[in-house]
């Protein structure tokens, strides 16, 4: 095995470079949004809204109707896998990639296993599976049926068991764009009519993530995977992987012919949704989070949608009743502001159904924008984020 020394270096713009271009984001794709769920391995999908946001951040032409139609024809599905979070994966996934990270689902039932004393957990899961196959139910449904027959557990330990020993989805409408819909739950097998297949084997899920995600270390995939023990897979593959390492001397692993673009290829800025795995799925963030804006996202628990500028994390936004709020962590050049104004206004264009804007105006290049129907604006406002 050659030493890690003799490794080329990557800095970290040629990281951040070829993570972009991994994640469809230095220039969009021409790519269904089915492929994009595939090719990416599942959207983070906490809130209903950010699959959407994320899919058009990355594909040409994108339009909300596109994931809807995939949502409710279940082609595509929302369900608990990597993190404990919940994601969007393609029907195929959705059956293949859970069995994967259910060692770690398994391990977060173990933590609650002080309100559980006296549950069999395989009684629990064949109770719930037959209560959520019967019908989607709301999880505190799934609660109250699991405390008919253990009343002396600890009611959120019964949901934690059930929503990790089972592998449930969040049943439409709910996931759909414009609908809306409480949360209930069947299994996956249930709602695709298919039954689970073998869980996808790791060594393929390695590949897998280093074309979405590197070059990355064996720490990088085991923290988008909430697993642990990669480093045999990594090492089976060694032989037809690319090293690297980064400027901490990190080893670093990567598809020989994946794109490794120039580090000064320009990138364009991209407006992100709270969430997105561009900014979760790496133990070193620094290739996209510059070290002094760390832990700036967030307020409390509430994360923040995300705006990147020549490719890096430079600010927040939110879009409000046609109204698109930029805040920067700092300055940028004025030719950077024109390309996030140009930038927001296709968003907010194709994302809240304004139409072709019909004037720019101002220091801030406030904006104006007919809707489809005629009438409302769009505005697109900078400000900037305290430290």
């Amino acid at each position: 095995m050659a030493s890690r020394t003799m490794h080329p270096v990557l800095d970290t713009r040629a990281l951040n470079r070829a993570t972009l271009a991994r994640q469809l984001l230095l220039s969009r794709a021409e790519m269904s949004a089915r492929d994009a769920v595939a090719h990416l391995l599942g959207l983070q999908a906490q809130n209903v809204k950010p699959p959407y946001f994320q899919l058009h951040a990355r594909l040409a032409g994108f339009r909300p109707a596109e994931l809807a139609g995939l949502m409710e024809s279940r082609e595509v599905v929302r369900m608990v896998t990597m993190r404990s979070t919940i994601h969007t994966h393609t029907a195929h996934d959705a059956l293949t990639l859970r069995p994967l990270v259910q060692p770690a689902r398994d391990r977060e039932v173990a933590y609650f296993r002080k309100g559980l004393v006296g549950v069999d957990l395989d009684r629990l899961a064949q109770r719930a599976r037959a209560f959520v196959e019967s019908g989607p139910r709301t999880m505190g449904e799934i609660r109250e049926d699991l405390l008919e027959e253990w009343p002396d557990a600890d009611p959120q330990s019964l949901s934690v068991a059930a929503r990790c020993r089972l592998p449930l989805v969040q049943v439409t409408p709910r996931g759909v764009w414009g609908r809306s819909g409480q949360v209930r739950l069947t299994t996956v097998e249930n709602w695709l009519g298919k039954p689970a297949g073998e869980a996808r084997p790791v060594d393929d899920v390695v590949l897998r993530y280093l074309a979405a995600f590197g070059p990355a270390s064996v720490k990088d995939m085991q923290t988008w995977a909430g697993l642990t023990r990669l480093r045999e897979a990594f090492e089976r593959l060694r032989p037809g992987l690319a090293a690297f390492r980064d400027e901490n001397g990190v080893e670093l692993f990567d598809l020989p012919d994946a794109p490794r673009p120039d580090a000064d290829t320009p990138a364009p800025p991209r407006f992100l949704p709270e969430f997105d795995n561009l900014l979760l799925s790496h133990a070193d963030r620094t290739r996209v989070v510059p070290p002094e804006i760390k832990g700036r996202t967030w307020t409390g628990n509430q994360a923040h949608c995300t705006l990147l500028v020549d490719g890096f994390l430079a600010g927040l936004w939110k879009l409000q009743d046609g109204v698109l709020t930029v805040e920067l962590f700092g300055p940028v050049p004025k030719a950077a502001k024109d390309e996030i104004v140009a930038e927001g206004e296709q968003m907010v264009a194709d994302m809240s159904g304004t139409g072709e804007v019909t004037e720019v105006t101002g220091a801030t290049k406030a904006t104006k924008a007919t809707k489809a129907s005629g009438a409302g604006a769009g505005v697109v406002r900078f400000g900037v984020v305290k430290p």
